[in-house]
């Protein structure tokens, strides 16, 4: 998460907004955000998983969800998805990616 605040211009300039949705409480996330310092907000999906179960990415039996970055265009579609090691550079160049088109 570090190194997605560290690379938060990059999606700045891409007229990109930047979120992150886990399955832990506000109130963890609050704790988690300041202590990393994260200027980006913090979204839970504790009550009902629903955004984890939608996407594909709850792990039922533990009541979580994998790691995975979606870069989501817009109109609503699913641009980039990157899973397991979640680089910051690669997210931030998919939504470089997504401006370029919006340009075209």
């Amino acid at each position: 998460m570090t190194a997605y605040q560290a690379g938060h211009a990059k999606f700045d300039e891409s007229d990109t907004a930047m979120f992150g949705v886990s399955t832990d409480n506000s109130p963890s996330q609050k704790v988690f955000a300041e202590q990393l310092k994260l200027t980006f907000p913090l979204l839970s999906d504790f009550a009902d998983r629903k955004v984890a179960t939608e996407y594909g990415v709850l792990i039922p039996n533990r009541g979580m969800a994998y790691r995975v970055t979606f870069v989501i265009d817009k109109d609503g579609k699913i641009d980039y998805i990157e899973k397991d090691k979640l680089d910051p550079e690669g997210a931030g160049n998919a939504c470089s990616r997504l401006a370029h088109k919006k340009a075209s």
